[in-house]
């Protein structure tokens, strides 16, 4: 790369580094004061994701307006525009995957930076140093890029954010869906194998480890993590592309030790998931982000339909029971009931106190919430459909191993919580056991009611603080079987399939003329063909 070109990339870069606006002090050198390329602080900026921590602006403005109701894991109010996306908000939710921002981490801009740098490296040995965070950063690449997809279908991708490689700045193509998926899959393969073999000196695995914000520099978590994305993915297809499907999800999950996953065969809430903990210096909650908009009530399927018929013990640490305000009086209510969603919101509105509401403990007032990646819950809920659909292993054993990690942690996230009251004490043996029997949880039953069964506490599971990936599920499986109340707006009336794309593309990218016809919020993703 020649003169101007290479100028306006350290430019850049340095502009990557410097622009950080939350203190990373402690995991690495003031941001502030960098003035060059670094790959190991540019993969910290990219892991520092609000986007996937449960931050106010990602619940309050895309989480309670968008996918949280098109998924049904938060209460909401009828209104008119109820299922139309916010342009704005979207746009926002859109731009920082592409660029650096105060609320996402730029995840493609910061992989673009490190791409470049990569190549800059002229000192004999340092692109084999350097190589681990190229391969982490393309990990969580492909699994934010892919989300994308699932969000909003064919986005820009191969050739976005390629500034450095043409000198200019320019858009870039929409790219299929389905293509992207295809390169994920196979690079996640790749860079599992590369973590499986990988050994670093002494001091490449010290700063790694101090740069690794997300998993400290564990090698086996970041190959682990591969290898459940692949899963997670594979999965998607499971209808798009059933054969494959079947040969290569089934090739992952009877081959531990070839492809180790995050399934906790030994739980321990926390340490066996893949989660994105608060920085030190974090004082927020999500009070406010929830309740702004009414979004604190107890939703109603989830929890009148989906949890209290089969007496879940999950209950307690999801939800509080609240109560009205008579007469002056604080007066509780003796019962968990979910916010009816069949009534207008001018209806809903004055008797928001009558419902069961987000449990303060461990969701509202819980200032340690970590982002989630994976849970060693949604493995094994991935493989008990896997095996249910084509054999080869134990479909219930799996099931259950998931909603007993499942439990276990949001039992954990409750606990995270040292200030608001003390902490639940998890459910007894017993009461685990009694609830695996409850019929509508019991594993015996038909084929299609036990694909049902896990896809619905899958989506318990995954609720609000992954409620991409719960909406995603919805729309894969069909399940659990939501009621939405048509509402009157034209053109609006029920929940989307998509997203539609937001006006920096519509009006500004040439490209854009290639996806325009199917640039409706009724288009299905590909991978649904249900």
């Amino acid at each position: 790369m020649k003169g101007t070109d290479k100028y306006i990339w350290i430019i850049i870069l340095g502009l990557l580094l410097a622009g950080c606006r939350r203190q990373l002090s402690e995991l690495y050198n003031d941001p502030d004061q960098a003035t060059e390329a670094s790959i190991p602080k540019l993969l910290t900026q990219m892991l520092d994701n609000n986007r996937v921590r449960p931050s106010y602006w990602e619940i309050r403005t895309f989480v309670v307006l968008q996918t949280g109701i098109y998924s049904q894991t938060v209460g909401y109010l009828n209104h008119l525009t109820a299922y139309q996306q916010n342009a704005s908000y979207t746009a926002d939710r859109w731009s920082d995957f592409y660029r650096t921002g105060a609320n996402g981490s730029g995840i493609l801009v910061h992989y673009r930076a490190m791409e470049q740098a990569f190549k800059e490296i002229t000192q004999p040995g340092q692109q084999r140093q350097q190589a681990v965070y190229m391969a982490a950063a393309k990990i969580v690449l492909l699994d934010q890029a892919t989300q994308m997809v699932d969000m909003w279908g064919d986005i820009p991708f191969f050739k976005a954010g390629s500034l450095g490689a043409n000198g200019s700045m320019s858009y870039a193509p929409f790219d299929d869906g389905a293509s992207i998926y295809a390169y994920a899959l196979d690079e996640l393969r790749t860079l599992a194998e590369y973590f499986s073999t990988l050994q670093l000196t002494t001091v490449t695995q010290a700063t790694f480890t101090q740069q690794d914000i997300l998993l400290h520099g564990d090698l086996k978590s970041w190959q682990q993590y591969a290898n459940a994305l692949r899963l997670r993915l594979w999965m998607r297809l499971a209808d798009y592309k059933p054969a494959e499907a079947r040969t290569a999800v089934l090739e992952i999950v009877q081959n531990p030790a070839m492809y180790p996953l995050p399934d906790g065969m030994n739980y321990v809430p926390g340490r066996d998931d893949l989660l994105l903990k608060p920085l030190s210096n974090y004082e927020g909650d999500l009070y406010l982000a929830l309740s702004e908009l009414n979004n604190i009530s107890a939703p109603h399927y989830l929890l009148d339909s989906a949890m209290k018929p089969t007496n879940d013990p999950r209950i307690p640490v999801f939800f509080d029971k609240y109560g009205r305000n008579i007469n002056g009086v604080f007066v509780p209510n003796t019962e968990y009931n979910g916010l009816p969603v069949d009534v207008s919101a001018t209806i809903q509105q004055p008797l928001i106190g009558a419902y069961a509401i987000m449990d303060s403990a461990t969701f509202l007032l819980n200032r340690a919430l970590p982002g989630i990646h994976f849970t060693a819950a949604e493995v094994n809920f991935l493989k008990a459909e896997a095996y249910q659909r084509w054999g080869g292993g134990d479909a219930r054993s799996y099931y259950e191993r998931a909603i007993r990690q499942s439990i276990a942690f949001y039992f954990y996230l409750n606990s995270l919580n040292t200030t608001t009251r003390d902490p639940l004490p998890p459910p007894a043996e017993a009461a685990i056991q009694s609830f695996l029997q409850e019929p509508g949880i019991d594993f015996d039953a038909a084929p299609a009611e036990r694909l049902k069964r896990i896809a619905t506490q899958k989506w318990i599971h995954l609720g609000f603080l992954q409620s991409v990936q719960a909406w995603t599920e919805y729309r894969r499986t069909g399940f659990p079987e939501l009621h939405f109340m048509q509402l009157p707006l034209p053109g609006f009336e029920s929940p989307p399939q998509r997203l539609t794309y937001p006006t920096v593309e519509t009006a500004y990218n040439p490209y854009y003329s290639n996806v325009k016809e199917q640039d409706t919020r009724d288009r299905k993703i590909f991978w649904q063909v249900k």
